[in-house]
Formats: structure tokens, C-alpha cells, sequence
């Protein structure tokens, strides 16, 4: 500050009276400072769908196989033979974070190859319970992804009607390490 500057300030300021209390003094925040959302780039794809619902009964198992898929395969993934390779827990978890956590974990294994997986979505006592609604979303999910071969109910020790086993389809790699694998035996 100028000295001219500074006697104009004391000039103003001669009148002011300092606050007694300072415990009654509440500062706002200032409205210019936001925090910046970060955008989740991995979910700008995901195509899983909200809307209207059929709930599933209670009573009715989320079974699920595509066109084409062996009667032995599905019957190893019901007896639970094939290894889990990876879960997801979705037990309390809101819709909307269940459709985008599981858009994330078909996606991240589909990535590392993985083939068998276990979901748990709990399960309720009423057809309008959440852990239903959950299960319910999830039977249509599932066959929305071009990946998931199959889907049945878990075993009770790994979950029992609150969980499910979901099949991947084999990668690219996989598909063709078992035509050489194959190709050598018939030989």
C-alpha cells in the first residue's frame, strides 16, 4: 500500500467496532469452488437396461442357456464342478450400482479370460423384496451380454437361490489353444 492508500483504509475503517462473539459468526462457502465430478469412462457403454420389470417369483429358479450350449456343460455348472474363477457381491447394494458393477465385472472378465463366475444377489422372503428385485434385474442382465452362456442357480454352500453360477464364453486365445491342444491328440 501507498501511504496515501493507507490513511485512506484508516479513514474508512475508523468507525468499525470488532465482533464480540465469534461463535455466532458462520462463514458460507463460497460458490464459485466445485468439486469436480470425475466421469466414469468405463460405463459410457453400458447398455444394461432399467426400465419396466417383470419380477421373478421366488419359487422360480434364474436358469438361463443359449442356443447351442451342451446339456454336460450345463449340468457341470449346476452341480458347481467347474472352479469359480472370480464373484461379485451384490447384497444391498442399490439397482443402479448393481447395473453398473456388473457391467463392470462381465466386462473385466471377459478381459482376463475368465469362464465361470458366481454372483450373489441375496435373497428375500416376499416377490417385492429388494434382494428379489435385484434377482429379477439380474435374470435379464445376464442374457443381455452376447458373453454369458449359461446361468443357473449356486449350490447351497456357495449360496444357495441367493447366488448363481454365470458361464462365459471361451476368448479368442482359449478357443484356439483347445483346437491345438485337440489337433495334437488326433494325430
Amino acid at each position: 500500500m501507498k501511504p496515501d492508500d493507507k490513511s485512506l483504509f484508516l479513514d474508512a475503517m475508523e468507525d468499525v467496532q470488532p465482533l464480540k462473539r465469534c461463535t455466532d459468526i458462520t462463514w458460507q462457502p463460497s460458490r464459485n469452488q466445485r468439486t469436480r465430478q470425475s466421469i466414469d469412462t468405463s460405463q459410457l457403454d453400458n447398455f444394461l437396461t432399467l426400465g419396466f420389470l417383470d419380477v421373478l417369483p421366488l419359487a422360480e429358479p434364474l436358469t438361463f442357456q443359449r442356443e447351442g450350449i451342451q446339456q454336460g456343460v450345463i449340468d457341470k455348472l449346476r452341480t458347481g464342478k467347474y472352479p469359480r474363477q472370480a464373484s461379485l457381491n451384490l447384497l444391498r447394494q442399490p439397482v443402479e450400482q448393481c447395473r453398473q458393477l456388473l457391467f463392470s465385472f462381465i466386462q473385466q472378465a471377459q478381459q482376463n479370460g475368465l469362464r465361470n463366475l458366481i454372483i450373489i444377489h441375496g435373497k428375500g422372503r416376499e416377490d417385492n423384496s429388494h434382494a428379489n428385485i435385484v434377482r429379477s434385474y439380474l435374470a435379464r442382465w445376464l442374457t443381455e451380454f452376447d458373453a454369458v452362456q449359461a446361468v443357473c442357480v449356486a449350490l447351497p454352500h456357495h449360496g444357495g437361490s441367493g447366488a448363481c453360477y454365470v458361464a462365459l464364453q471361451k476368448s479368442g486365445e482359449a478357443k484356439l489353444e483347445n483346437r491345438e491342444r485337440h489337433a495334437k491328440r488326433s494325430r
